[in-house]
């Protein structure tokens, strides 16, 4: 199986894209995800829409608006009621994660190699077979 996330931006206008992709794709939907993190002294939401795995194929994608959402607990905006919104549309839960900033890492696929072992861990999205 390949799991990749698939980055759409920070979640100004693409935020739009991320819930046209879950809502077009609720018969596939695993599970929406809100990472919290602390990047440059700002405390940060990225959202996270996973897909189960594509039938033939085994890929698995984590579409992902990073790092450009206020935390909720500083600030309530309209982009994160859009998502949750989204959830109780589509009657899911969001998990929430605090996670390390992306400017932790090198290379921003060490980032989501890190998320998806977070992912892995927690039982998620399934491990590796």
């Amino acid at each position: 199986m390949i799991q990749r996330f698939i980055e759409l931006g920070e979640g100004y206008s693409d935020i739009y894209e991320l819930i046209e992709i879950a809502k077009s794709n609720r018969h596939r939907l695993s599970g929406l995800f809100a990472f919290h993190t602390m990047k440059d002294g700002k405390a940060l939401t990225s959202f996270v829409v996973v897909l189960h795995p594509t039938d033939p194929g085994d890929f698995q994608p984590l579409y992902i608006c990073r790092e450009g959402i206020p935390h909720p607990s500083v600030k309530v905006t309209k982009r994160y009621e859009l998502f949750l919104d989204l959830a109780k549309e589509l009657n899911q839960e969001i998990i929430h994660l605090d996670v390390k900033p992306s400017t932790f890492f090198a290379d921003l696929q060490l980032y989501y190699q890190h998320l998806i072992g977070i992912m892995r861990m927690n039982r998620f999205i399934p491990p590796l077979q």
